[in-house]
């Protein structure tokens, strides 16, 4: 896509760009920001997008990619170094971090980069640097070449050390000798110029034996190099001539070896530079509700609830779109209403987005094929070029209208403006007619009469406009589509102090067309504000009548279940009763005669047909308790699908259906079950989260987002599509670990704190092995055998990192 020139800085790109620029943790991401284009089509926009959500689930899974904050952009100090030919040893010491950061960041995508194919792109670009890492390490932190760099700069410096060892030797006998040291404004040896002097008083210059260099600021006494020190002064300074010499040869050096690296070191600082503006990226998300917006392969855009950025929290947000329903939206209403602003807002979100930047809308916002954006925005009127407000118009339009196609975005602001009325609103008729033709997509502002009945009545043409408050006199801000709107002139005049008797005057000099017009627009307008007035309070009622629904529904649920708890209870009572009842029987008969003993067992037989009654009911009233508690699954099971079995916590995997019956694979055994026996783990899951915050609620437990006084924080609910437990009990090593090793991965991308691994006690073997695994994994913090009542020594217990 291309932004026109005059487009970029009409939509103030520049400034909203600095608004992201502002959370960049070095000048690279800024760097990086300044130098963004918009993509040249839709795959590489894509591509981009993808580039964005594999950083930040890096950031959600992992945390923050390595990062130095005291990176520097280099790219300016390698081009100064080639005609300089030396880079300062400071300006070497942000190459070595630029190259340690590339490095790390480096080890940090390779590692992931099967779970990330796309940081692929990134890693091409980050070459091997190692080798100039270590040249480059005889560097320290403040810049300055250890004396390590080389032997010849070591002997040097120890050379120094000595020479000056020597000076200030003889500097303590001239500071102690009570002939020289009563001349002296202070008993410190100072250096001054290179060489090393003492400070002394005016009065005794000319008995003091050596040297005048300088003055002191007060004039009071002057800087003098004593006799004594004049030939270690000039050995100091040889040896630092040839020191500074030496340096330089080193600097010079790894100079031209940085310069030969200078495109990979270029493209490592373009990555670091990618991923700082990817962490600015991801602050706006996280911060101020910015959105990545959904891709389409059609001309067209829809923002939801967009906000212009350079409001801050002032604006008021709007849905805005184009090419979907229409393509042409002309949007009218008084000044100072938002039409402007509602204009610059949709332009903004286009560009941003084609930058590969989140807008500042919400959810359900997209951005479909687009070329490139045109604008006619403001007062483009230029004394330089002899030209009005109204020939800049003119030729900006004519500009737009020479290029703009099927993809293209035009914006037009206050068209047919500057001119005669009836002539203005005549072209801006034609000019909405020729882009329409054009199928371009088009944003217009205007207040002519003319151009609202067009937008009314022409294919492919919508009105919308600017709400305005007439009982304030003021203006909502709001959007809304569908009606063009009064520009209210004469009410905001009135507002404003114009005499009555004026306002009266202009009323009459409206032509009655016009003046019906807007009487029209005024009517509509209030039937819309009344209508939406009502759909909210309609809304409202449906929010009610669900929440009521909702606790209805909850507190059947709770009135049936505590019915069949209670129900259950009471029959497994009956049924001991019964078989207590029937084995007494039974041994009283053994104890009785032969007569009597026959008499009792057709008496027993009678009493057993009851006793199975009774129990065929309670049995019944199972069956129907566990077909409530687990309802029937929205969507037929598959073979592939995660089960559990009615009644118990057991899961297994689906391996096929046949008739009424399943085949199903728990751990390590195989079993077939009635169909009608098995329901889908994943929708248990959520059966138990429900039932979970019904009891949360009728306990009186508080749900917030934030923890205060008084409230209790509930966590979320356990995450659906992964199991809490695995059970690998009787599999073989090599059918264990592997699935413990995904299961595991799974779990942790899925959020659970911790989960189970059922496996067995046996002779530990496969215990050992899941825990080495578990100690193995970056993302495990903890892990343990099961307590009592978890399972004991058969059960792993896995905490993962938060």
């Amino acid at each position: 896509m291309k932004i026109d020139s005059s487009t970029y800085e009409s939509l103030e790109i520049s400034n909203i760009l600095d608004i992201i620029r502002r959370d960049c943790r070095s000048d690279l991401g800024a760097l990086a920001m300044a130098r963004m284009t918009p993509a040249r089509g839709l795959e590489e926009l894509a591509q981009r997008h993808e580039l964005f959500g594999a950083t930040e689930e890096y950031r959600d899974i992992k945390g923050e990619l390595p990062w130095n904050f005291r990176l520097s952009s280099v790219g300016s100090m390698l081009e100064d170094a080639k005609s300089s030919g030396m880079l300062a040893g400071d300006e070497l010491l942000c190459v070595r971090r630029l190259l340690e950061g590339a490095a790390r960041v480096k080890e940090a995508l390779v590692e992931v980069r099967s779970e990330w194919p796309v940081f692929s792109l990134l890693i091409k670009d980050l070459r091997d640097f190692a080798a100039e890492t270590e040249a480059l390490s005889v560097i320290d932190d403040d810049g300055r070449l250890c004396d390590r760099a080389s032997d010849r700069l070591r002997r040097l410096r120890e050379d120094i050390r000595r020479v000056r060892d020597r000076i200030r030797a003889k500097g303590r006998g001239i500071l102690s000798d009570p002939a020289l040291s009563q001349m002296l404004q202070e008993r410190v040896l100072t250096l001054r110029n290179g060489r090393h002097a003492v400070l002394v008083r005016q009065d005794a210059m000319p008995n003091f034996p050596g040297l005048v260099m300088d003055r002191s600021g007060s004039g009071s006494s002057v800087y003098m190099e004593p006799h004594a020190l004049v030939g270690l002064n000039n050995e100091h300074a040889i040896c630092a001539e040839n020191e500074s010499t030496e340096e330089r040869r080193i600097l010079h050096r790894l100079t031209e070896r940085i310069l030969g690296r200078e495109a990979g070191i270029i493209d490592a600082e373009a990555v670091l530079g990618r991923i700082d503006m990817f962490y600015a990226m991801s602050e706006k998300i996280r911060r101020d509700r910015w959105r990545m917006p959904m891709l389409t392969n059609s001309p067209s855009f829809r923002f939801h609830l967009a906000r212009h950025p350079l409001l801050g929290e002032s604006a008021t947000p709007i849905d805005i779109s184009c090419g979907e329903k229409f393509r042409v939206l002309v949007i009218t209403g008084p000044n100072t209403g938002g039409k402007t602003v509602a204009l610059k807002t949709a332009g903004v979100c286009v560009c941003l987005g084609w930058l590969g930047c989140p807008i500042p809308a919400e959810e359900d916002s997209s951005l479909g094929l687009i070329d490139d954006i045109y604008s006619d925005i403001g007062d483009e009127q230029s004394i330089e070029q002899n030209l009005s407000t109204f020939s800049a118009h003119v030729s900006q339009i004519t500009k737009i209208l020479s290029r703009a196609g099927e993809r293209s975005v035009v914006l037009l602001d206050e068209l047919g403006s500057g001119t005669d009325p009836e002539e203005g609103a005549a072209l801006g008729i034609a000019i909405l007619d020729c882009l329409n033709e054009k199928r371009s997509l088009v944003l217009a502002t205007t207040h002519h009469n003319p151009i609202k009945r067009y937008a009314l009545s022409s294919p492919g043409v919508e009105s919308a406009s600017v709400e305005f408050n007439a009982n304030t006199l003021s203006p909502t801000y709001r959007l809304l589509v569908g009606i063009p709107g009064r520009s209210n002139a004469l009410l905001i005049a009135g507002k404003l102090g114009m005499p009555r008797p004026v306002l009266d005057r202009a009323r009459e000099a409206l032509c009655h067309r016009e003046a019906s017009m807007e009487d029209i627009i005024g009517e509509l307008q209030e039937k819309r504000t009344a209508i939406e007035h009502e759909n909210i309070e309609l809304d409202e009622m449906r929010a009610s009548l669900d929440r009521m629904r909702a606790d209805y529904e909850r507190q059947m649920a709770d009135l049936t279940e505590e019915r069949d708890r209670l129900l259950a209870d009471a029959d497994k009572k009956a049924l001991g009763i019964v078989e207590n009842a029937e084995n007494s029987a039974k041994s009283l008969i053994r104890t009785i005669g032969e007569e009597a003993r026959s008499a009792a067992r057709r008496k027993l037989e009678r009493t057993k047909k009851d006793f199975s009654m009774i129990k065929e009911q309670a049995e019944n009233r199972e069956g129907e308790r566990l077909e409530r508690a687990y309802a029937p699954d929205k969507k037929p099971l598959e073979a592939g699908d995660n089960v559990v079995i009615m009644g118990t916590s057991a899961v297994g995997v689906l391996e096929a259906i046949e008739g009424g019956r399943a085949m199903i694979i728990a751990g390590a055994t195989r079993m077939e079950l009635p169909l009608k026996m098995l329901r889908s783990a994943d929708a248990e899951e959520n059966r138990r989260e429900k039932r979970s915050q019904r009891a949360g609620k009728k306990n009186g437990i508080t749900l917030a987002a934030r923890d205060g006084p008084g409230v209790k924080i509930i966590p979320p609910p356990s995450p659906t599509g992964v199991p809490s437990s695995l059970m690998i009990r009787g599999m073989t090593l090599d059918e264990a670990i592997p699935i413990a090793s995904q299961y595991l991965d799974r779990a942790y991308r899925a959020g659970y704190g911790e989960v189970s691994i059922i496996h067995g006690r046996g002779e530990g073997i496969l215990r050992r092995e899941v825990q080495s695994l578990c100690g193995s994994l970056p993302y495990v913090e903890s892990f343990r055998l099961g307590e009592a009542g978890e399972g004991g020594f058969g059960v792993t217990i896995v905490r993962f990192r938060t």
